[in-house]
C-alpha cells in the first residue's frame, strides 16, 4: 500500500497541474472506484463538473483537492494499487482506469487526470470539509484549516508542522502494545506503514515487539526523529517501489528500495552489524529487524 512518501510523490505532481485548474468534464468508467462516494456516478460527476480546484492537499496516506468555495473536496485514498497519472487529453485509455477528470488549466491547457486500480480497492469521493480542531491547517499543500470528513480522525503525520510531539510520546508510554502496532496505528500517527515502521524501528534500534510503556520518552523521540528521517529520505528517492503498482503521476518508479536497510531485507546482512535480517509474521503481514541491534526489552 502507498504510504506518505508515496502520496506525497503524487500529490506534489499533481499540484502545479491541477491548481487552478477547472474540471471540465468528469468520465466514470468503473463505479468501483467511488465507494468512498455512496451517493454513485451521477452524483460524483454533478458535484465536480465545472468547479474550480483551489489545492492540492495530504494527511497521511490520503490526499484531496479542495473545491472553489472551500465547502467540498475531491478526496482520493489510493488503496493498494491506486494511480493517479497526468495525460494528454486525448491519451488513449490506461490498463485499469477506472475515472478520468478532465482539466483546463490557464497556463498549461487541456490536461486528462486519470485514476487507475488494478486491485479496486481505491476510491475517490466529492467530501465535505469540516474545521480541524487545532485550528491547524488541515494538511501538507493546503492552508485551510479544513479536512475531508472521511479524513478527519486521521492523526497528523511525523512531517506535519503541527504534529504533536508531547503529546504522541504521552500517547505511546501509555499503551502496551507492540510499538510497530502504536506505529501503524492511524488514529496515533499518519501515514506510516509496514516499510517505514520496519526502516524507522531499525533506525531507532528498537525491536517491533517491544511494549511502547517500556520506552523512554527519550527513545520514543529517538524514534519519532529516525522516522522523519526515513520519510524524508524516501521523499527524496520518490519512494519506494517493488512492483509497477506504485509510480508517481508521470508512469516512474521510486527507488527507495535500494535504500531499504531492513524491509525485504531477510537473510540479509544487517548494514549496521552485519548480522541476518530476520523476518516474522505479524498482523498478517511481516516484520524485518535485526535481533542484533534491536534487542527486545
Amino acid at each position: 500500500m502507498p504510504e506518505l512518501p508515496e502520496v506525497e510523490v503524487v500529490r506534489s505532481g499533481l499540484a502545479p497541474a491541477v491548481i487552478g485548474a477547472r474540471l471540465s468534464r468528469v468520465d466514470v468508467l468503473d463505479e468501483r472506484a467511488l465507494t468512498r462516494h455512496p451517493l454513485g456516478a451521477d452524483d460524483f460527476v454533478a458535484r465536480l463538473e465545472g468547479r474550480l480546484v483551489t489545492a492540492a492537499a495530504r494527511r497521511g496516506k490520503f490526499l484531496w483537492l479542495p473545491l472553489e468555495g472551500e465547502e467540498q473536496a475531491l478526496t482520493a485514498h489510493l488503496g493498494m494499487s491506486g494511480q493517479m497519472l497526468l495525460r494528454a487529453p486525448d491519451a488513449a485509455a490506461e490498463r485499469h482506469e477506472r475515472i478520468r477528470l478532465h482539466v483546463e488549466h490557464p497556463r498549461h491547457g487541456r490536461l486528462a487526470v486519470v485514476f487507475a486500480d488494478q486491485r479496486t480497492f481505491g476510491s475517490l469521493a466529492v467530501d465535505t470539509l469540516v474545521d480541524t480542531p487545532d485550528a491547524a491547517p488541515g494538511g501538507y499543500g493546503s492552508v485551510l484549516a479544513r479536512v475531508p470528513s472521511q479524513v478527519a480522525h486521521i492523526a497528523r503525520d511525523p512531517l506535519d508542522g503541527a504534529f504533536d510531539d508531547a503529546g504522541f510520546v504521552a500517547a505511546v508510554r501509555r499503551r502496551t502494545s507492540a510499538i510497530k502496532r502504536i506505529l501503524l496505528d492511524q488514529t496515533l500517527v499518519s501515514g506510516v506503514g509496514n516499510i517505514y515502521a520496519d526502516e524507522s524501528l531499525w533506525a531507532a534500534r528498537i525491536h517491533p515487539e517491544t511494549h511502547g510503556r517500556a520506552l523512554s520518552a527519550q527513545a520514543i523521540r529517538r524514534l519519532l526523529d529516525e522516522a522523519r528521517l526515513v520519510l524524508e529520505k524516501a521523499l527524496a528517492e520518490g519512494g519506494t517501489s517493488f512492483d509497477s503498482q506504485y509510480v508517481n503521476v508521470n508512469g516512474q518508479a521510486g527507488y527507495f528500495a535500494h535504500s531499504l536497510n531492513a524491509y525485504g531485507r531477510t537473510g540479509q546482512p544487517c548494514p549496521r552489524c552485519g548480522g541476518p535480517i530476520r523476518r516474522e509474521s505479524f498482523m498478517n503481514r511481516s516484520s524485518h529487524y535485526c535481533p542484533r541491534c534491536q534487542r527486545r526489552r
